[in-house]
C-alpha cells in the first residue's frame, strides 16, 4: 500500500508535505507533485499535512488513474525534499474542479 496524489494538488502544490515525509518520497512536476509508489512506506504522515486533501490511501476506490500517474511522473520528475514556493494563486485553485484537463503539465518542476 502507499499514498496517491490527486487532482486536488494541481495548481496548489502547498508542499506542506514533503518535509514531513521520512523516506522522501516525492517528486516534483511544474503544477503538482506526486509520490512513487516503490519508495513510499505507508506511514501516513503526509495526508493530514495537505491544505488541499489531495493525498488518500491507494486502497480508496477509483484511484487508479492518479496511482498510475504518481508511478509515471515519479520516474521522471526531480525529487523534493524541501517545501518550495506555493503558487500565489494557489489558494484560488483549491477546491476547483476539472483541474486536470485545464492545468495538469507533465513538465518537471525545480526539484531540490
Amino acid at each position: 500500500m502507499a499514498y496517491v496524489v490527486t487532482e486536488a494538488c494541481i495548481k496548489c502544490k502547498y508542499m506542506d508535505c514533503v518535509e514531513v515525509c521520512p523516506v522522501d518520497c516525492f517528486y516534483e512536476g511544474e503544477t503538482m507533485v506526486v509520490i512513487n509508489p516503490n519508495e513510499c512506506i505507508d506511514c501516513g504522515v503526509c495526508e493530514p499535512e495537505c491544505p488541499a486533501e489531495a493525498i488518500l490511501p491507494d486502497t480508496e476506490g477509483g484511484l487508479e488513474k492518479w496511482m498510475e500517474l504518481n508511478a509515471t511522473y515519479s520516474a521522471q520528475w526531480p525529487n523534493i525534499t524541501i517545501k518550495g514556493e506555493t503558487p500565489d494563486d494557489a489558494d484560488s485553485h483549491k477546491g476547483e474542479d476539472g483541474k486536470f484537463d485545464k492545468y495538469f503539465s507533465a513538465n518537471p518542476g525545480k526539484g531540490s
